[in-house]
C-alpha cells in the first residue's frame, strides 16, 4: 500500500469514528425532553445542556465536512463555512442544505461566544425541529458520498 492509499484509509477511518460521535451526540440529546419556551427560559441546566450538544453537534458536522473534503481530495475551503458550498459544488448536498449547515454553524457561534443575544424561541426551535433532522440528513449524505 502507497502513502497516499494508507492517508485515505486513514481518513475514511477518522471518518467512520466522527460519524459514531456524531450518532452518539444525536442519541444522547434526543433523550432530552425540550420544554415549551418559558420553561426552557427558566431551566438554566436544561439551557446549557441543549446549547453544549448543540454546540458538539454542529463542531462534529464541520469536522466531517473538512474531513471528507480532504479524503475526496477536493479544493480546500477559505474557512468552515465555504466548507459546506464546496460539498454543494461537488454535488455532495444541495445549495439550500448549505445554507442551513451555514445558519447552524453562525446560532453556534452566537450561542458559544456570545456575540449577540440570542432569541430564546429560535434557539429552541433549532433545537426541537432542525439539529436532529439536519444532522440525518448530514449523515445520509456523507455516507452516500463514501
Amino acid at each position: 500500500m502507497n502513502e497516499q492509499e494508507k492517508r485515505r484509509l486513514a481518513l475514511k477511518e477518522r471518518i467512520s469514528e466522527k460519524i459514531a460521535e456524531l450518532e452518539k451526540y444525536l442519541e444522547e440529546f434526543e433523550r432530552f425532553d425540550i420544554p415549551e419556551l418559558e420553561q426552557y427560559r427558566q431551566d438554566i441546566q436544561l439551557k446549557a445542556a441543549c446549547e453544549r450538544y448543540f454546540e458538539k453537534i454542529v463542531e462534529t458536522i464541520i469536522s466531517l465536512t473538512l474531513l471528507l473534503i480532504r479524503y475526496k481530495n477536493l479544493k480546500r475551503p477559505e474557512d468552515e463555512e465555504h466548507a459546506f458550498f464546496i460539498l454543494f459544488k461537488n454535488g455532495i448536498i444541495s445549495e439550500g442544505f448549505a445554507e442551513r449547515l451555514r445558519d447552524a454553524k453562525d446560532m453556534r457561534n452566537r450561542i458559544v461566544h456570545n456575540y449577540i443575544t440570542v432569541d430564546d424561541s429560535i434557539v429552541l426551535h433549532a433545537f426541537s425541529e432542525e439539529i436532529v433532522k439536519d444532522s440525518e440528513e448530514f449523515l445520509e449524505c456523507i455516507k452516500k458520498a463514501l
